[in-house]
C-alpha cells in the first residue's frame, strides 16, 4: 500500500481502519467479535498501519479489543486513541460530556495502555475540546505525556482552526480527526487551510457516511434494532428519502467509472489533499478489501468537479442537537 504523511513526519498506510463498529454503536457485535480481530488481522497484512479506537468506544471494550488483535504485531501498527468524551459509568445518566482537565488526560491515557496491553500510544487525540478547560492546560498534559514516552504523537478531534492553533503553539499537533466524505465538508470552512499552513494531517473518520455512501443502506430496516444510526438526523425520515438520491448521483459515476461507490466516496477524500488519510470503519474482511481497492484510484481534475457539481447537499446535521455543540470546539 501506498503510505501517507500526516504531521511530524508520521507517515502512515494511505487508508486507515476505524475500529469503532467492532464493538460499539452499529448493533449487535460479540458475535462478530472473531470476524472483527481477523479483519484487523487481515488490515496489517494489507499495509494498513494505522489503528484507530477510543476509550469511550464501549466503552472500554473496543481498546480491550483490537489490544487483543495486535498483541505480537505492535511493530506493524501505529496505534491511535482518544480521551475526553465520557459516558457510562463516569457520566451524569442520559448525558455525555467532555473532560479536558490535565488529571484526567493523564489518567485516562494509563487506563488507554492498559487495555491496550502497550507501553505507548503513537496517536493520543483529544476527543471532543472541552469548552471549560483551556486547550493550553489540555496540551500541556499531552505533552508530559509525551516526555514521559507514553505518547509519541499529539491529536485533536473536531476542533476549530483558532484550537487548533493554540494547542499546536503549546506542543505540535500531528493530526487533526475530523468527520470528512462526500457528504460531511466541514473541514473545508477553514480547518483544511489551517492543517496546510501548520503542517499537520487530517484524518478522515466516517469517510463513508457511517456506511450510507456505500449504497449497502436502502432502508432504515437494515440496521440493527439497537443501531444508533436509527436516530442519526440523516438516517430518519424525510432525510433518509432525500440523501438516497445523493447515493444514487455516486453510484451512477461510480458504475461508469468501473468502482464501487464505497471506492469512488474513499478516491474522493484521498483527492482533496495528500496529507489526509481516511479511516473507514468495517468488521468484514470483504469490506475491507473494497475499501483498500480505493488506495489504485487516482481521480482526475475532471473527476473531481464532476462530481462536486452533480452532488446535492445532504439532508439533516451530522449529529443530533447534543453532539453538534461539541464540534468545531
Amino acid at each position: 500500500m501506498r503510505t501517507r504523511r500526516l504531521g511530524q513526519g508520521l507517515e502512515v498506510g494511505s487508508i486507515g481502519l476505524g475500529c469503532m463498529g467492532m464493538s460499539w454503536a452499529y448493533g449487535a457485535t460479540k458475535a462478530d467479535r472473531g470476524e472483527a480481530i481477523a479483519t484487523i488481522h487481515h488490515a496489517l497484512d494489507r499495509g494498513v498501519t494505522l489503528l484507530d479506537t477510543a476509550d469511550v468506544y464501549g466503552p472500554h471494550t473496543n481498546e480491550e479489543l483490537v489490544g487483543e488483535a495486535i498483541r505480537g504485531r505492535r511493530e506493524q501498527v501505529v496505534l491511535a486513541t482518544k480521551f475526553g468524551i465520557v459516558r457510562g459509568l463516569e457520566a451524569i445518566p442520559g448525558t455525555q460530556t467532555v473532560n479536558g482537565r490535565p488529571d484526567y488526560a493523564k489518567a485516562s491515557c494509563e487506563g488507554s495502555l492498559r487495555r491496550l496491553g502497550v507501553d505507548h500510544i503513537d496517536l493520543y487525540y483529544l476527543h471532543r475540546v472541552d469548552a471549560h478547560t483551556p486547550i493550553e492546560e489540555t496540551v500541556g498534559a499531552m505533552k508530559e505525556l509525551v516526555e514521559a514516552g507514553k505518547v509519541r504523537h499529539v491529536g485533536l478531534s473536531e476542533a476549530s482552526p483558532e484550537t487548533i492553533r493554540r494547542a499546536h503553539a503549546v506542543h505540535p499537533v500531528t493530526a487533526v480527526q475530523s468527520e470528512y466524505s462526500l457528504w460531511s465538508r466541514d473541514p473545508e470552512g477553514g480547518v483544511l487551510q489551517t492543517l496546510r499552513e501548520l503542517g499537520i494531517g487530517l484524518v478522515a473518520y466516517s469517510p463513508l457516511g457511517r456506511g450510507f455512501l456505500s449504497g449497502a443502506i436502502r432502508s432504515i430496516d437494515d440496521l440493527a434494532p439497537d443501531d444508533y444510526r436509527r436516530t442519526s438526523p440523516r438516517f430518519v425520515g424525510d432525510n433518509f428519502k432525500r440523501n438516497l438520491e445523493l447515493v444514487a448521483v455516486v453510484e451512477e459515476i461510480a458504475h461508469r467509472k468501473g468502482v464501487t461507490p464505497a471506492q469512488l466516496a474513499l478516491a474522493w477524500v484521498m483527492a482533496q489533499d495528500e496529507n489526509i488519510v481516511p479511516i473507514p470503519g468495517t468488521r468484514r474482511r470483504s469490506r475491507l478489501d473494497e475499501n483498500l481497492g480505493a488506495a489504485a484510484l487516482d481521480l482526475t481534475a475532471q473527476d473531481l468537479e464532476e462530481i462536486a457539481s452533480a452532488l446535492p447537499r445532504a439532508a439533516g446535521d451530522r449529529y443530533g442537537e447534543m453532539g453538534m455543540r461539541e464540534v468545531n470546539g
